[in-house]
Protein backbone atom coordinates (compact mmCIF):
# COMPACT_ATOMS: atom_id res chain seq x y z
CA UNK A 1 0.00 0.00 0.00
CA UNK A 2 2.80 2.60 0.92
CA UNK A 3 4.65 1.77 -2.21
CA UNK A 4 1.58 2.10 -3.93
CA UNK A 5 1.28 5.76 -2.76
CA UNK A 6 4.84 6.77 -3.40
CA UNK A 7 3.82 5.61 -6.45
CA UNK A 8 1.61 7.13 -7.31
CA UNK A 9 2.58 10.49 -5.40
CA UNK A 10 5.73 10.40 -7.52
CA UNK A 11 3.17 10.37 -10.88
CA UNK A 12 1.58 13.07 -9.56
CA UNK A 13 5.28 15.20 -9.55
CA UNK A 14 5.94 13.92 -12.75
CA UNK A 15 2.81 15.21 -13.74
CA UNK A 16 3.03 18.82 -12.40
CA UNK A 17 6.70 19.40 -13.05
CA UNK A 18 6.92 20.38 -16.87
CA UNK A 19 4.01 22.91 -15.93
CA UNK A 20 5.93 24.11 -12.96
CA UNK A 21 9.23 24.33 -15.17
CA UNK A 22 7.04 26.57 -17.22
CA UNK A 23 5.84 28.76 -15.21
CA UNK A 24 7.25 32.23 -15.28
CA UNK A 25 9.45 33.55 -12.22
CA UNK A 26 8.58 37.28 -10.81
CA UNK A 27 11.98 38.94 -11.07
CA UNK A 28 13.12 40.73 -7.27
CA UNK A 29 13.35 44.25 -9.39
CA UNK A 30 10.76 44.43 -12.15
CA UNK A 31 11.44 46.48 -15.63
CA UNK A 32 8.02 46.69 -16.17
CA UNK A 33 6.48 47.60 -12.86
CA UNK A 34 9.10 50.55 -12.98
CA UNK A 35 8.53 51.91 -16.41
CA UNK A 36 5.12 51.61 -15.58
CA UNK A 37 5.50 54.01 -12.51
CA UNK A 38 7.58 56.15 -14.49
CA UNK A 39 4.88 56.57 -17.46
CA UNK A 40 2.56 57.39 -14.81
CA UNK A 41 3.82 60.12 -13.24
CA UNK A 42 5.37 61.42 -15.92
CA UNK A 43 2.42 61.94 -17.88
CA UNK A 44 1.05 65.02 -19.15
CA UNK A 45 -2.00 65.06 -16.71
CA UNK A 46 0.55 65.80 -14.32
CA UNK A 47 1.91 68.54 -15.61
CA UNK A 48 5.48 68.16 -14.92
CA UNK A 49 5.18 67.52 -10.73
CA UNK A 50 5.63 71.20 -10.17
CA UNK A 51 5.43 71.86 -6.46
CA UNK A 52 2.82 73.15 -4.58
CA UNK A 53 0.75 73.08 -7.80
CA UNK A 54 -2.45 70.96 -8.66
CA UNK A 55 -0.49 68.20 -9.39
CA UNK A 56 1.30 67.51 -5.98
CA UNK A 57 -1.98 65.89 -4.45
CA UNK A 58 -1.84 63.25 -7.42
CA UNK A 59 1.95 62.58 -6.75
CA UNK A 60 1.31 62.17 -3.29
CA UNK A 61 -1.57 59.89 -3.79
CA UNK A 62 0.37 57.42 -5.81
CA UNK A 63 3.34 57.02 -4.19
CA UNK A 64 1.82 56.55 -0.72
CA UNK A 65 -0.66 53.89 -2.52
CA UNK A 66 2.30 52.21 -3.50
CA UNK A 67 4.11 52.21 -0.91
CA UNK A 68 1.40 50.93 1.11
CA UNK A 69 0.59 48.22 -1.48
CA UNK A 70 4.11 47.43 -0.98
CA UNK A 71 3.49 46.73 2.69
CA UNK A 72 5.41 49.72 4.00
CA UNK A 73 4.03 52.05 7.11
CA UNK A 74 3.09 55.66 7.07
CA UNK A 75 6.47 57.13 7.98
CA UNK A 76 5.73 61.00 7.88
CA UNK A 77 4.15 63.35 10.26
CA UNK A 78 1.13 62.50 12.47
CA UNK A 79 1.50 59.01 11.20
CA UNK A 80 0.65 60.54 8.05
CA UNK A 81 2.65 59.46 4.70
CA UNK A 82 3.75 63.00 4.76
CA UNK A 83 6.20 65.79 5.81
CA UNK A 84 5.09 69.26 5.47
CA UNK A 85 8.41 71.41 3.81
CA UNK A 86 7.47 75.13 4.46
CA UNK A 87 9.08 77.34 1.69
CA UNK A 88 9.29 81.21 0.32
CA UNK A 89 7.99 81.44 -3.37
CA UNK A 90 9.79 84.07 -5.29
CA UNK A 91 7.78 85.33 -9.18
CA UNK A 92 9.41 87.41 -11.10
CA UNK A 93 7.29 89.77 -13.71
CA UNK A 94 7.57 92.41 -16.25
CA UNK A 95 11.84 92.00 -16.17
CA UNK A 96 13.49 95.06 -17.88
CA UNK A 97 16.50 95.74 -17.33
CA UNK A 98 19.33 97.39 -19.37
CA UNK A 99 23.03 97.51 -19.20
CA UNK A 100 24.00 101.24 -19.16
CA UNK A 101 27.53 101.37 -21.59
CA UNK A 102 29.99 104.17 -22.96
CA UNK A 103 27.98 103.53 -26.26
CA UNK A 104 24.65 103.95 -25.02
CA UNK A 105 21.88 101.95 -22.88
CA UNK A 106 21.57 98.15 -24.08
CA UNK A 107 18.36 96.09 -23.42
CA UNK A 108 18.14 92.33 -22.10
CA UNK A 109 15.65 90.26 -23.44
CA UNK A 110 14.73 87.87 -20.95
CA UNK A 111 14.68 84.42 -21.50
CA UNK A 112 17.38 85.06 -24.76
CA UNK A 113 20.25 87.21 -23.36
CA UNK A 114 19.46 86.81 -19.34
CA UNK A 115 17.48 84.64 -17.15
CA UNK A 116 16.31 87.18 -13.92
CA UNK A 117 15.13 85.70 -10.42
CA UNK A 118 15.41 85.85 -6.85
CA UNK A 119 15.08 84.43 -3.71
CA UNK A 120 16.53 87.54 -1.87
CA UNK A 121 13.96 90.04 -2.18
CA UNK A 122 10.47 90.18 -0.69
CA UNK A 123 9.93 94.06 -0.46
CA UNK A 124 7.49 95.47 2.55
CA UNK A 125 4.40 94.20 1.25
CA UNK A 126 3.56 90.91 -0.68
CA UNK A 127 4.27 92.53 -4.48
CA UNK A 128 6.85 94.45 -4.32
CA UNK A 129 9.39 96.07 -6.75
CA UNK A 130 13.17 95.55 -7.29
CA UNK A 131 15.13 98.66 -8.97
CA UNK A 132 18.62 98.99 -10.12
CA UNK A 133 19.43 102.89 -11.45
CA UNK A 134 23.26 102.62 -12.58
CA UNK A 135 24.19 99.38 -10.71
CA UNK A 136 27.80 99.29 -11.28
CA UNK A 137 28.99 96.15 -12.70
CA UNK A 138 32.31 94.51 -11.15
CA UNK A 139 34.09 91.73 -13.14
CA UNK A 140 35.09 88.82 -9.96
CA UNK A 141 36.63 86.69 -12.20
CA UNK A 142 35.08 83.01 -10.22
CA UNK A 143 33.89 85.35 -7.20
CA UNK A 144 35.66 82.29 -4.94
CA UNK A 145 37.22 83.86 -1.45
CA UNK A 146 38.72 80.77 0.08
CA UNK A 147 41.53 81.51 2.79
CA UNK A 148 42.24 77.88 3.36
CA UNK A 149 43.62 77.55 -0.17
CA UNK A 150 44.80 81.05 -0.27
CA UNK A 151 42.57 82.41 -2.49
CA UNK A 152 40.68 85.80 -3.14
CA UNK A 153 38.98 87.23 -6.23
CA UNK A 154 37.99 90.06 -4.39
CA UNK A 155 41.28 91.64 -2.99
CA UNK A 156 39.16 93.86 -0.28
CA UNK A 157 37.49 95.32 -2.99
CA UNK A 158 33.81 96.75 -0.93
CA UNK A 159 30.90 95.46 -3.70
CA UNK A 160 28.26 96.61 -1.24
CA UNK A 161 25.67 98.07 -3.73
CA UNK A 162 27.45 96.19 -6.70
CA UNK A 163 26.66 93.83 -9.89
CA UNK A 164 29.40 91.18 -9.64
CA UNK A 165 29.96 89.38 -13.12
CA UNK A 166 31.37 86.16 -12.53
CA UNK A 167 32.43 82.63 -14.39
CA UNK A 168 30.81 79.57 -14.00
CA UNK A 169 32.69 76.54 -12.02
CA UNK A 170 35.83 77.12 -10.31
CA UNK A 171 39.46 78.46 -11.69
CA UNK A 172 40.58 74.83 -12.19
CA UNK A 173 38.16 73.97 -14.82
CA UNK A 174 39.76 75.33 -17.81
CA UNK A 175 43.33 74.56 -16.86
CA UNK A 176 43.20 70.87 -14.06
CA UNK A 177 46.80 70.90 -13.97
CA UNK A 178 47.36 73.56 -11.71
CA UNK A 179 45.38 71.77 -8.63
CA UNK A 180 44.77 75.04 -7.07
CA UNK A 181 41.43 74.02 -5.88
CA UNK A 182 40.23 70.11 -6.85
CA UNK A 183 41.93 69.52 -10.71
CA UNK A 184 39.15 68.36 -12.92
CA UNK A 185 36.80 67.89 -10.11
CA UNK A 186 34.71 70.92 -9.05
CA UNK A 187 34.57 72.11 -5.32
CA UNK A 188 31.14 73.74 -4.08
CA UNK A 189 33.14 76.97 -4.67
CA UNK A 190 31.87 75.91 -8.56
CA UNK A 191 28.36 75.74 -7.64
CA UNK A 192 25.87 78.99 -8.62
CA UNK A 193 24.62 78.10 -5.05
CA UNK A 194 28.13 79.35 -3.90
CA UNK A 195 28.38 82.59 -5.58
CA UNK A 196 24.94 83.50 -4.79
CA UNK A 197 25.78 82.76 -1.14
CA UNK A 198 28.96 84.54 -1.21
CA UNK A 199 27.76 87.68 -2.81
CA UNK A 200 25.14 87.66 -0.37
CA UNK A 201 27.64 87.74 2.26
CA UNK A 202 29.46 90.53 0.80
CA UNK A 203 26.45 93.11 0.26
CA UNK A 204 26.26 92.92 -3.22
CA UNK A 205 23.21 93.86 -5.15
CA UNK A 206 23.03 91.00 -7.74
CA UNK A 207 25.00 88.59 -9.53
CA UNK A 208 25.44 87.94 -13.48
CA UNK A 209 26.92 84.27 -14.53
CA UNK A 210 28.22 83.79 -17.47
CA UNK A 211 27.06 80.80 -19.32
CA UNK A 212 29.36 78.51 -20.50
CA UNK A 213 27.94 75.51 -21.55
CA UNK A 214 30.99 73.21 -20.58
CA UNK A 215 31.91 75.00 -17.65
CA UNK A 216 28.03 74.37 -16.30
CA UNK A 217 27.74 70.84 -17.96
CA UNK A 218 24.50 72.18 -19.05
CA UNK A 219 23.10 74.30 -21.87
CA UNK A 220 21.40 77.84 -22.08
CA UNK A 221 18.16 76.17 -23.06
CA UNK A 222 18.65 74.02 -19.20
CA UNK A 223 18.84 77.54 -17.61
CA UNK A 224 16.38 79.31 -19.30
CA UNK A 225 14.14 76.61 -18.58
CA UNK A 226 15.34 76.15 -14.75
CA UNK A 227 15.77 80.00 -13.74
CA UNK A 228 12.63 81.64 -15.13
CA UNK A 229 10.00 80.31 -13.54
CA UNK A 230 9.31 80.22 -9.84
CA UNK A 231 12.47 79.95 -7.32
CA UNK A 232 11.76 78.80 -3.62
CA UNK A 233 13.51 79.03 -0.55
CA UNK A 234 12.95 77.61 3.24
CA UNK A 235 11.22 80.34 5.18
CA UNK A 236 14.50 82.71 6.40
CA UNK A 237 13.68 86.08 8.53
CA UNK A 238 16.34 87.82 6.24
CA UNK A 239 16.24 86.39 2.96
CA UNK A 240 18.78 88.83 1.62
CA UNK A 241 21.55 87.96 4.11
CA UNK A 242 21.90 84.62 2.04
CA UNK A 243 20.98 85.80 -1.49
CA UNK A 244 20.97 88.79 -3.38
CA UNK A 245 17.98 90.73 -4.79
CA UNK A 246 19.46 89.70 -8.43
CA UNK A 247 20.38 85.88 -8.91
CA UNK A 248 20.83 86.16 -13.12
CA UNK A 249 22.89 84.44 -15.68
CA UNK A 250 23.66 85.92 -18.84
CA UNK A 251 24.37 83.87 -22.13
CA UNK A 252 27.92 83.86 -23.11
CA UNK A 253 26.87 85.85 -26.57
CA UNK A 254 25.59 88.68 -24.36
CA UNK A 255 29.26 88.48 -22.19
CA UNK A 256 30.82 89.32 -25.15
CA UNK A 257 28.81 92.27 -26.12
CA UNK A 258 29.16 93.68 -22.67
CA UNK A 259 32.60 93.52 -22.52
CA UNK A 260 33.48 94.42 -25.81
CA UNK A 261 30.71 97.64 -25.13
CA UNK A 262 33.54 98.11 -21.61
CA UNK A 263 36.16 98.08 -23.88
CA UNK A 264 37.25 95.21 -22.01
CA UNK A 265 39.02 91.09 -23.23
CA UNK A 266 37.08 88.52 -22.16
CA UNK A 267 39.34 86.12 -22.98
CA UNK A 268 42.04 87.71 -21.40
CA UNK A 269 40.18 88.29 -18.38
CA UNK A 270 39.34 84.60 -18.29
CA UNK A 271 43.12 83.60 -18.33
CA UNK A 272 43.82 86.10 -15.67
CA UNK A 273 40.88 84.95 -13.33
CA UNK A 274 42.92 81.19 -13.34
CA UNK A 275 45.55 83.01 -10.90
CA UNK A 276 45.46 84.00 -7.51
CA UNK A 277 47.13 87.00 -8.42
CA UNK A 278 43.62 88.05 -10.02
CA UNK A 279 42.08 91.47 -9.62
CA UNK A 280 38.83 92.31 -9.68
CA UNK A 281 37.94 95.04 -12.31
CA UNK A 282 35.36 97.73 -12.37
CA UNK A 283 33.65 97.24 -15.97
CA UNK A 284 32.57 101.13 -16.74
CA UNK A 285 29.33 99.30 -16.93
CA UNK A 286 26.36 99.51 -14.91
CA UNK A 287 22.93 98.04 -14.85
CA UNK A 288 19.56 99.96 -14.62
CA UNK A 289 15.43 98.65 -14.95
CA UNK A 290 13.69 96.44 -12.38
CA UNK A 291 11.22 93.63 -11.93
CA UNK A 292 8.11 93.05 -9.80
CA UNK A 293 8.67 90.01 -7.17
CA UNK A 294 5.70 88.50 -5.65
CA UNK A 295 6.55 86.52 -2.49
CA UNK A 296 4.27 84.40 -0.91
CA UNK A 297 4.76 81.07 1.36
CA UNK A 298 3.68 77.72 0.64
CA UNK A 299 3.59 74.10 1.59
CA UNK A 300 4.83 71.33 0.05
CA UNK A 301 6.16 67.62 1.00
CA UNK A 302 8.09 65.03 1.20
CA UNK A 303 6.53 61.61 0.85
CA UNK A 304 7.75 59.37 3.46
CA UNK A 305 7.41 55.61 3.79
CA UNK A 306 8.78 53.09 6.33
CA UNK A 307 9.17 49.22 7.05
CA UNK A 308 9.68 49.34 11.31
CA UNK A 309 12.69 47.13 12.15
CA UNK A 310 12.03 43.96 13.84
CA UNK A 311 15.36 43.77 16.41
CA UNK A 312 16.72 47.47 16.03
CA UNK A 313 13.94 49.66 14.43
CA UNK A 314 15.55 53.20 16.37
CA UNK A 315 18.74 52.47 13.32
CA UNK A 316 17.87 53.42 9.96
CA UNK A 317 18.66 52.68 6.16
CA UNK A 318 17.58 55.24 3.74
CA UNK A 319 16.50 55.29 0.47
CA UNK A 320 16.09 58.26 -1.39
CA UNK A 321 14.65 60.24 -4.66
CA UNK A 322 13.17 63.36 -5.45
CA UNK A 323 9.95 63.46 -6.79
CA UNK A 324 9.61 66.99 -8.13
CA UNK A 325 10.09 68.53 -11.79
CA UNK A 326 10.11 71.83 -13.39
CA UNK A 327 6.02 71.80 -14.25
CA UNK A 328 5.18 73.83 -17.46
CA UNK A 329 8.18 75.30 -18.42
CA UNK A 330 7.93 76.66 -21.25
CA UNK A 331 4.58 78.11 -21.14
CA UNK A 332 4.62 79.90 -24.73
CA UNK A 333 5.79 76.73 -26.71
CA UNK A 334 3.23 74.02 -28.15
CA UNK A 335 4.77 71.39 -25.86
CA UNK A 336 5.28 73.40 -22.94
CA UNK A 337 5.63 70.69 -20.10
CA UNK A 338 8.95 69.56 -19.02
CA UNK A 339 7.66 65.88 -17.60
CA UNK A 340 11.12 64.90 -15.93
CA UNK A 341 10.60 61.22 -17.10
CA UNK A 342 14.46 60.37 -16.85
CA UNK A 343 15.06 63.60 -14.46
CA UNK A 344 13.24 62.04 -12.16
CA UNK A 345 10.36 59.91 -12.81
CA UNK A 346 13.23 56.78 -13.14
CA UNK A 347 14.49 57.91 -9.51
CA UNK A 348 10.71 57.74 -8.41
CA UNK A 349 9.81 54.45 -10.39
CA UNK A 350 13.01 52.53 -8.95
CA UNK A 351 11.76 54.08 -5.30
CA UNK A 352 8.92 52.25 -5.49
CA UNK A 353 9.90 49.11 -6.69
CA UNK A 354 12.77 48.74 -4.17
CA UNK A 355 10.01 49.49 -1.40
CA UNK A 356 7.92 46.26 -2.94
CA UNK A 357 11.06 43.86 -2.73
CA UNK A 358 11.69 45.05 1.11
CA UNK A 359 8.32 45.25 2.05
CA UNK A 360 8.79 40.93 1.46
CA UNK A 361 10.99 41.30 3.59
CA UNK A 362 11.90 41.57 7.90
CA UNK A 363 14.69 43.57 8.50
CA UNK A 364 16.07 43.86 11.59
CA UNK A 365 16.57 47.68 11.20
CA UNK A 366 14.08 49.78 10.16
CA UNK A 367 14.00 50.85 6.41
CA UNK A 368 12.98 54.26 5.09
CA UNK A 369 12.29 55.69 1.81
CA UNK A 370 11.78 59.32 1.04
CA UNK A 371 10.66 60.79 -2.10
CA UNK A 372 11.61 64.45 -1.57
CA UNK A 373 10.00 67.32 -2.96
CA UNK A 374 11.97 71.01 -4.29
CA UNK A 375 15.30 69.06 -5.34
CA UNK A 376 14.88 71.28 -8.21
CA UNK A 377 14.45 74.18 -6.52
CA UNK A 378 18.22 73.46 -4.37
CA UNK A 379 18.03 70.57 -2.33
CA UNK A 380 15.26 72.16 -0.25
CA UNK A 381 13.10 68.96 0.51
CA UNK A 382 16.05 67.31 1.87
CA UNK A 383 17.36 70.28 3.33
CA UNK A 384 14.30 70.66 5.32
CA UNK A 385 14.52 67.31 6.08
CA UNK A 386 17.91 67.38 7.21
CA UNK A 387 17.44 70.10 9.43
CA UNK A 388 14.18 68.06 10.42
CA UNK A 389 14.40 64.72 10.77
CA UNK A 390 12.21 62.41 11.64
CA UNK A 391 14.24 59.77 12.45
CA UNK A 392 17.82 60.69 14.19
CA UNK A 393 20.91 61.56 11.75
CA UNK A 394 23.39 59.81 13.84
CA UNK A 395 21.59 56.71 13.72
CA UNK A 396 20.96 56.56 10.36
CA UNK A 397 23.22 53.81 9.24
CA UNK A 398 23.55 54.92 5.17
CA UNK A 399 21.45 55.60 2.36
CA UNK A 400 21.49 55.30 -1.05
CA UNK A 401 20.28 58.45 -3.24
CA UNK A 402 18.78 58.11 -6.96
CA UNK A 403 18.52 60.11 -9.49
CA UNK A 404 17.96 60.05 -13.17
CA UNK A 405 18.71 56.74 -13.95
CA UNK A 406 19.90 54.28 -16.90
CA UNK A 407 17.34 53.99 -19.53
CA UNK A 408 19.89 53.21 -22.28
CA UNK A 409 20.68 49.30 -21.29
CA UNK A 410 23.36 47.56 -19.51
CA UNK A 411 26.19 48.24 -18.71
CA UNK A 412 29.96 46.88 -18.27
CA UNK A 413 30.34 49.49 -15.17
CA UNK A 414 28.83 51.64 -12.09
CA UNK A 415 29.94 54.86 -11.77
CA UNK A 416 30.11 56.51 -8.09
CA UNK A 417 29.57 60.10 -8.15
CA UNK A 418 31.49 61.84 -5.74
CA UNK A 419 34.03 58.93 -5.53
CA UNK A 420 36.20 58.37 -2.78
CA UNK A 421 34.06 59.21 -0.30
CA UNK A 422 33.31 56.14 2.18
CA UNK A 423 32.94 52.39 2.62
CA UNK A 424 29.63 52.13 0.88
CA UNK A 425 31.87 52.24 -1.98
CA UNK A 426 33.36 49.43 -0.87
CA UNK A 427 30.37 47.44 -0.55
CA UNK A 428 28.93 48.43 -3.95
CA UNK A 429 32.17 47.24 -5.60
CA UNK A 430 31.69 43.73 -4.43
CA UNK A 431 28.41 43.40 -5.35
CA UNK A 432 29.32 44.97 -8.55
CA UNK A 433 31.77 42.07 -8.89
CA UNK A 434 29.20 39.67 -8.45
CA UNK A 435 27.52 40.94 -11.43
CA UNK A 436 30.77 41.09 -13.58
CA UNK A 437 30.60 44.48 -13.59
CA UNK A 438 33.37 47.07 -12.53
CA UNK A 439 33.38 50.20 -10.16
CA UNK A 440 34.75 53.56 -12.13
CA UNK A 441 35.41 57.10 -10.19
CA UNK A 442 32.87 59.98 -11.08
CA UNK A 443 33.99 60.82 -15.07
CA UNK A 444 32.57 63.90 -14.96
CA UNK A 445 34.09 65.44 -12.05
CA UNK A 446 33.81 69.37 -13.37
CA UNK A 447 30.29 69.02 -13.36
CA UNK A 448 30.01 68.61 -9.51
CA UNK A 449 27.02 66.62 -9.76
CA UNK A 450 28.15 65.51 -5.83
CA UNK A 451 26.59 68.67 -5.04
CA UNK A 452 23.49 68.75 -7.15
CA UNK A 453 21.38 65.74 -5.64
CA UNK A 454 19.80 65.22 -2.06
CA UNK A 455 22.20 63.04 -1.03
CA UNK A 456 24.32 66.31 -0.03
CA UNK A 457 22.47 67.63 2.39
CA UNK A 458 22.71 64.40 4.46
CA UNK A 459 26.54 64.41 3.79
CA UNK A 460 26.95 67.39 5.24
CA UNK A 461 25.23 66.39 8.55
CA UNK A 462 27.78 63.25 8.36
CA UNK A 463 25.49 60.43 6.97
CA UNK A 464 26.89 58.07 4.79
CA UNK A 465 25.53 58.61 1.34
CA UNK A 466 26.12 56.68 -1.87
CA UNK A 467 25.36 58.76 -5.36
CA UNK A 468 26.10 56.03 -8.01
CA UNK A 469 24.40 54.62 -11.47
CA UNK A 470 25.77 53.32 -14.04
CA UNK A 471 28.66 53.80 -16.02
CA UNK A 472 28.85 54.58 -20.13
CA UNK A 473 30.54 51.58 -21.09
CA UNK A 474 27.52 49.59 -22.66
CA UNK A 475 27.15 46.29 -23.60
CA UNK A 476 25.27 47.30 -26.38
CA UNK A 477 27.82 49.54 -28.26
CA UNK A 478 30.21 50.40 -25.74
CA UNK A 479 31.82 53.64 -24.55
CA UNK A 480 30.95 55.23 -27.82
CA UNK A 481 27.48 54.90 -27.72
CA UNK A 482 27.37 55.28 -24.00
CA UNK A 483 28.38 58.69 -24.30
CA UNK A 484 26.61 59.91 -27.36
CA UNK A 485 23.57 58.71 -25.17
CA UNK A 486 24.67 60.62 -22.20
CA UNK A 487 25.44 63.39 -24.37
CA UNK A 488 22.30 63.28 -26.43
CA UNK A 489 20.00 63.63 -23.55
CA UNK A 490 21.77 66.76 -22.03
CA UNK A 491 21.67 68.50 -24.56
CA UNK A 492 17.97 67.49 -26.29
CA UNK A 493 16.03 66.57 -22.89
CA UNK A 494 17.49 67.33 -19.54
CA UNK A 495 15.43 70.21 -17.86
CA UNK A 496 13.74 70.31 -21.36
CA UNK A 497 10.35 69.18 -22.98
CA UNK A 498 11.74 66.14 -23.90
CA UNK A 499 12.29 64.17 -21.29
CA UNK A 500 9.63 62.28 -21.51
CA UNK A 501 8.66 58.49 -21.19
CA UNK A 502 9.68 55.86 -24.25
CA UNK A 503 7.86 52.58 -24.72
CA UNK A 504 11.80 52.48 -26.60
CA UNK A 505 13.49 52.83 -23.21
CA UNK A 506 16.03 49.76 -22.29
CA UNK A 507 15.83 49.02 -18.60
CA UNK A 508 18.23 46.09 -18.37
CA UNK A 509 21.00 48.54 -17.00
CA UNK A 510 18.39 50.73 -14.10
CA UNK A 511 17.57 47.13 -12.92
CA UNK A 512 21.06 45.89 -13.06
CA UNK A 513 21.79 49.00 -10.66
CA UNK A 514 18.56 48.86 -8.70
CA UNK A 515 19.43 44.95 -7.69
CA UNK A 516 22.60 46.67 -6.48
CA UNK A 517 21.02 49.02 -4.33
CA UNK A 518 18.70 46.47 -2.99
CA UNK A 519 21.58 44.15 -1.71
CA UNK A 520 23.82 47.01 -0.10
CA UNK A 521 20.55 48.02 1.65
CA UNK A 522 19.77 44.60 2.53
CA UNK A 523 23.34 43.79 4.00
CA UNK A 524 23.14 46.95 5.98
CA UNK A 525 19.44 46.40 7.49
CA UNK A 526 20.48 43.22 8.70
CA UNK A 527 24.13 43.56 10.28
CA UNK A 528 25.62 45.75 12.94
CA UNK A 529 27.93 47.44 10.38
CA UNK A 530 27.59 51.30 10.17
CA UNK A 531 29.71 52.15 7.22
CA UNK A 532 32.46 55.16 7.69
CA UNK A 533 33.73 57.97 6.20
CA UNK A 534 37.80 57.98 4.25
CA UNK A 535 40.10 59.51 6.34
CA UNK A 536 40.45 61.70 3.63
CA UNK A 537 36.86 62.90 3.97
CA UNK A 538 35.60 66.52 4.36
CA UNK A 539 32.43 64.46 6.08
CA UNK A 540 34.08 62.15 8.79
CA UNK A 541 34.45 65.03 11.20
CA UNK A 542 30.46 65.79 11.33
CA UNK A 543 29.77 61.74 11.49
CA UNK A 544 32.40 60.90 14.40
CA UNK A 545 30.70 64.01 16.51
CA UNK A 546 28.02 62.08 16.74
CA UNK A 547 29.64 58.56 17.75
CA UNK A 548 28.31 58.51 20.88
CA UNK A 549 24.89 57.89 20.14
CA UNK A 550 25.95 54.69 17.93
CA UNK A 551 27.59 52.47 20.90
Amino acid sequence: MLKRALVASAAVLLAVSPAMAKAPVKPLIGAARISQDVKVISGDDYEGRGIATRAEPKVIDYVSKGFAAAGLKPGGEDGGWTQAVHLRRFSVSNAQLSFDTPAGPVALKQGEDIVTSTRGAIGDVAFGDVAFDHAPLVFVGYGVSAPERNWDDFKGMDVKGKILVELVNDPDFAEPQLMTFNGKAMTYYGRWTYKYEEAARKGAAGVLIIHDADAASYGWDTVRNSWTGDQFDIVRPDPSAVSPKLESWISHETADRLFKAAGLDLADLRQKARSRDFQPVAMNVSLSGGYKVDSSEIVTHNIIGRLPGAGHPDETVVYTAHWDHLGICAPDAKDKICNGAVDNGTGVGTLMELARAFGKTKPDRSVVFIAFTAEESGLLGSEYYSSNPLYPLSKTVAGINMDALNVNGATHDIEVIGSGQSSLEDMLARYAKKQGRVLVADQMPEAGSFFRSDHFTLVKRGVPMLNAGSGQDLVKGGVRAGRAAADDYIRNRYHQPGDEWSATWDLSGLVQDATLYYEIGKELANSREWPVWRDTSEFKAARDASAADRK
